[in-house]
């Protein structure tokens, strides 16, 4: 399976991107970074792309793929909502668009997050507006379409993107609440095997992740 993946130079993605190296159903990984990501695999490549709005020019290497799994995004922390939602919102509908029309069997998997709002109508502004992607996400005719809500996550070996803050709080959660939490290979895992093998909610709260992830 060809796989590519936006956001491999933050945390989630750069999990996510180790892990489908490792994983033996993936034959490739394409990076799609708006900055070099300094690492040499024999399955991994990379496209820079400066602007997820300004897709055109590049559309023979963004076919051909069988899943995109779009890891890019922000923190809504010190954000208005109009700046939130052109980020997480706008800016993921044309790549997902771009991608669709260049690969229509393609599957594709959106990192969300716990508690998203579904209908776009709660109080928290990050909640609603993740809701309103997961939503517009699932209207598109994608070959699949899955939201994944991971909780805090536990980074892999060799990655960079990490701090040591959120980690030891993440240890502290994960000690404390198991459950509420999921390593990045289980993640990686899970979005392999929706694209492979499907599963039967569109949205994966923890619970979902952590077993499909198993199968």
């Amino acid at each position: 399976m060809k796989i590519m993946i936006t956001g491999a130079t933050g945390f989630v993605g750069e999990g996510v991107m180790l892990s489908c190296l490792q994983h033996p159903q993936v034959t490739e990984v394409l990076m799609v970074n708006r900055r070099p990501y300094p690492l040499q695999h024999p399955k991994l490549k990379e496209l820079i792309v400066p602007a997820f709005m300004a897709l055109d020019g590049y559309e023979a290497q963004l076919s051909g793929y069988d899943a995109c799994f779009y890891c890019a995004g922000i923190s809504s922390v010190g954000m208005n909502e109009e700046k939130y939602t052109h980020i997480t919102y706008d800016t993921t509908l044309v790549f997902a668009n771009k991608v669709l029309s260049l690969n229509p069997e393609i599957v594709f998997n959106f990192i969300s997050g716990s508690h998203t709002d579904s209908s776009e109508k709660g109080k928290v502004m990050w909640a609603r507006v993740k809701g309103k992607t997961e939503n517009a996400l699932m209207r598109m005719p994608f070959k699949a379409q899955y939201n994944f809500r991971p909780g805090g996550m536990k980074a892999v070996e060799g990655q960079r993107n990490t701090k040591a803050l959120y980690k030891a709080l993440v240890s502290i959660i994960g000690f404390l609440f198991p459950k509420a939490v999921v390593t990045l290979a289980e993640l990686a895992n899970a979005m392999v095997n929706a694209a492979t093998k499907g599963y039967s909610k569109q949205v994966l709260e923890i619970k979902d992740i952590k077993a499909l992830a198993k199968i």
